[in-house]
């Protein structure tokens, strides 16, 4: 079966669907980015009380983001593969609007930028993966059940957004680390050093984006005295 035969068979299943389903498929191709981003913006809150590394692979879920949108579009207009909903004969009208020509099928910019969010954001909060992985699986098959890309180019841009957002993690998150240490200023009970104490004054960027990050464990209580027995 090729890309083309997969295509029809999802886009007849779609037009056989019910409406409420069609109406959700349309909305949650682009509003699960915007729940993606969301999240996103929640883990870098997050972060700001974590520690250096945490804060770190949080900083690197947008640059990962951009980073593989910016491949995707280099690959689309290398490779100018037509939309689907024009290209392959015989198949149901696209329930989402076709884009005009030009603007290239291969591989899925929605499909690359879901599983950079995603990925990237299990790096800094791996608890939520059971929300963001699913959200980015639904909506790069979304991509093909609107009738707007053929299954090869979501699996295509899935897979890139998941190579960068996994290469941006494991080169990058240990020197951001200790940049972030170096720029944060020093948490509560922690001696803070000279420029640390300047920027706690100050505050700044730093310590907005950064934050202070982990509270210090409590000191334990001290022993109770008794008195001595002679």
């Amino acid at each position: 079966m090729t890309s083309s035969d997969l295509y029809r068979h999802v886009t007849d299943a779609a037009h056989d669907s019910p409406e409420w389903l069609r109406s959700l498929a349309e909305f949650g191709t682009d509003g699960g980015i915007v729940l993606l981003l969301l999240v996103a913006a929640a883990t870098w809150w997050r972060a700001r009380q974590d520690t250096a590394r945490t804060m770190a692979a949080a900083l690197l879920v947008p640059l990962a983001t951009v980073l593989a949108y910016g491949i995707s579009e280099v690959l689309k207009s290398l490779i100018e593969e037509d939309r689907p909903c024009r290209a392959v004969a015989h198949a149901a009208p696209s329930i989402a609007e076709c884009p005009p020509p030009g603007d290239w099928s291969f591989p899925s910019n929605h499909s690359t930028l879901a599983a950079a969010i995603a990925v990237g954001i299990v790096f800094a909060w791996r608890r939520i993966a059971l929300l963001v992985l699913p959200v980015a699986v639904l909506l790069a098959f979304s991509r093909v059940f609107v009738g707007v890309h053929y299954p090869h180019d979501v699996a295509a841009g899935f897979t890139l957004g998941t190579l960068t957002a996994v290469l941006c993690a494991r080169l990058l998150t240990g020197p951001l680390a200790a940049r972030v240490d170096r720029l944060r200023p020093a948490a509560p009970g922690h001696a803070p050093s000279r420029h640390a104490a300047r920027r706690r004054r100050n505050g700044g960027p730093a310590a907005l984006i950064l934050g202070p990050g982990p509270r210090p464990a409590p000191a334990p209580a001290p022993a109770p005295a008794y008195p001595t027995s002679y």
